[in-house]
């Protein structure tokens, strides 16, 4: 062969072997990049889900103290509600010790 020739052929096979060479680099690179698209997709969604769940805990307080305070007012209603059945169980009886004393004196209650 001519030397000529042979220049020639290597320097196609020099040009496929940097085109072969080029295409896997870019795929390679392809391939990083879509690995980094990845996790930063993935980081994201981690981050948002833990703003979210922040969110709820505080929702979670705050339905928890209107709770509390919630069951103070009941339990102090529940106390005053108390305390007005005992005043009326003590008026009551008064009113019929002095229906019997007016009855006892010869009274008849108005």
């Amino acid at each position: 062969m001519d030397p000529i020739v042979i220049s020639a052929v290597s320097a196609l096979a020099v040009g496929l072997v940097s085109g072969v060479a080029a295409i896997i680099g870019a795929r390679i690179n392809a391939r990083a990049n879509h690995g980094g698209a990845v996790m930063t997709g993935a980081m994201t969604l981690v981050d948002q889900l833990q703003e979210e769940r922040d969110k709820l805990g505080r929702e979670l307080a705050e339905k928890e103290r209107l709770l509390a305070e919630a069951y103070a007012t009941l339990a102090g209603e529940r106390a005053e509600k108390t305390s007005l059945l005992a005043q009326i169980t003590e008026l009551t009886a008064q009113r019929e010790r002095l229906l019997a004393q007016i009855a006892a004196l010869g009274g008849t209650p108005s």
